[in-house]
């Protein structure tokens, strides 16, 4: 329908040469505020408004969620042919298409809706769509041209019948359904890959479903607050459009440049091209950025709450043990009791590990005669929701030491706890000591930063992971 639209309009242009003429005497009259007339002021005036036209690449960039469909061998070949094609017909269809709206239809078709007031304040330069000085005095909104945002739909009614611009009208709904499917699509197939790895979003976000009603509530709450605004939210389209594909630009430049190509110059020309583009038309229409930001932190907080709702949760995929680890393991559970003391290390000297025993024992009435372990935990990545621990073994003038490295310390200290009741078969026993502080400033920095007020932290994971209390790792604070 696109084709036949634009040949009919192709048609009209080449049947009526009073429109050509006009449109031609109308663009080199064209004079730039600084006086510029004639080519100049027609390059110079259409670098300008050159990011309206990104609206014109929407589509393009959806094509390469197929790439992974294409089939070896030649892959690479494959998609460049794939690429290639897609390209030609994009700009064949967006000079034609520009070209024939440009000539056929009148300038006052294509003004949006104007508040008189805002747009006097703004100093709008389209002649065609300014205010009457009566229209500003009394704040007047003007109505949208019947052009506006369907320039090619109003072709299609006005030189082919209504009905076959009805048919285009509601084939343009379809194809735009698709394309909210395409990108939710794209969204599910790029989002999981980084935010877990992060931790803004556990495991949550690979599942399908809830990502798709967390999109949902987004788009509802973006046409929500930007009240439908199609010139709105088609500026937010062309910049989500102009950002993918100056990145795109970006890389194969530099990809270029690694390689020495010939072409890296040219390739270097376009990404400029596209980056200018990019940061015109936010300035232009910022609703963009606006709704970007908008949707950037829906995604974070509900990344957010979904952590905290699951800091709680015990996070340890896997325990390795080394040898000398299992040693000191195997001799604790052949005396008695298991008895694990947690230390934050400062010197790492003996003298540590003789004031912390003592102070263990004296706190908490530990035996003489039982064999203690301490264990120590180095925060790594906090923003890691999960990890696997990687435990070693370290005997300081026979204090016996198992040492490790954890997203969240609380974490790593329940399913250490858990394991060794799973694998000793009896109920180990962990000693901390109380912390000094604010307990909620210690809440931020568990959520945070992995670390915080471990004991009761540790104490509800246990709680939570096992329920019987009578199977439960026990847990005792000192001091």
């Amino acid at each position: 329908m696109n084709l036949v639209t634009l040949a009919v309009g192709l048609y009209a242009v080449a049947t009526n040469l009073e429109l050509l003429n006009n449109w031609q005497t109308a663009l080199f009259a064209t004079k730039t505020s600084n006086g510029l007339t004639g080519v100049v002021a027609i390059v110079g005036i259409s670098l300008l408004v050159f990011p309206r036209l990104a609206l014109g690449l929407s589509g393009f960039e959806t094509g390469v969620a197929v790439m992974p469909l294409i089939q070896s061998p030649n892959r690479i070949e494959n998609t460049r042919k794939l690429l290639t094609t897609a390209a030609l017909i994009m700009s064949f269809m967006l000079i034609a298409s520009s070209f024939i709206t440009s000539v056929l239809i009148p300038a006052k078709e294509f003004c949006p809706v104007v508040d008189c007031k805002l747009a006097e304040q703004a100093h709008s330069t389209l002649e065609a769509c300014s205010c009457l000085p009566e229209e500003v005095a009394s704040g007047a909104v003007k109505e949208a041209g019947s052009a506006n945002g369907r320039a090619l739909a109003f072709i299609a009614h006005t030189k082919m019948g209504e009905m076959w611009g009805t048919l285009y009208d509601l084939i343009t709904i379809m194809i735009l359904w698709f394309a909210g499917a395409s990108a939710m699509a794209g969204l599910l197939n790029i989002v999981p890959r980084y935010l877990p790895r992060y931790g803004m979003a556990p495991e949550w976000a690979r599942a399908t479903r809830p990502l798709v009603l967390v999109f949902t509530a987004i788009c509802f709450t973006v046409t929500y607050v930007f009240e439908a605004n199609v010139d709105a939210q088609g500026g937010a389209y062309a910049t989500g459009v102009l950002v993918l594909m100056s990145s795109a630009a970006i890389a194969v430049t530099l990809s270029a440049f690694r390689r020495a190509s010939k072409w890296r110059y040219a390739f270097a020309a376009i990404a400029v091209v596209f980056v200018y583009t990019t940061i015109a038309n936010m300035f232009e229409r910022p609703d963009g950025l606006k709704i970007a930001s908008l949707f950037i932190f829906g995604i974070i907080l509900a990344s957010f709450v979904s952590r905290v709702m699951r800091s709680t949760e015990v996070r340890i995929d896997k325990i390795e043990l080394d040898d000398r680890a299992k040693e000191f393991l195997s001799e604790v559970d052949a005396e008695g009791e298991i008895r694990i003391v947690t230390n934050r290390r400062e010197t790492g000297d003996v003298s540590e590990y003789r004031f912390k025993e003592h102070e263990k024992r004296i706190d908490n009435h530990i035996p003489s005669t039982d064999p203690i372990l301490f264990y120590e935990i180095e925060t790594g990545d906090a923003s890691e929701f999960t990890g696997k621990l990687k435990i070693r073994g370290i005997d300081i003038d026979g204090y016996k030491i198992l040492r490790t490295e954890a997203p969240a310390v609380p974490n790593a200290i329940a399913a250490f706890l858990l394991y060794l009741r799973d694998t000793t078969k009896k109920i180990p026993h962990v000693y901390f000591g109380w912390s000094e502080g604010n307990p909620i400033m210690y809440l931020a920095r568990y959520i945070l930063l992995g670390e915080g007020d471990t004991a009761p932290v540790t104490r509800e994971i246990l709680r939570q992971a096992e329920p019987d209390p009578e199977l439960r790792p026990n847990v005792h604070v000192g001091g």
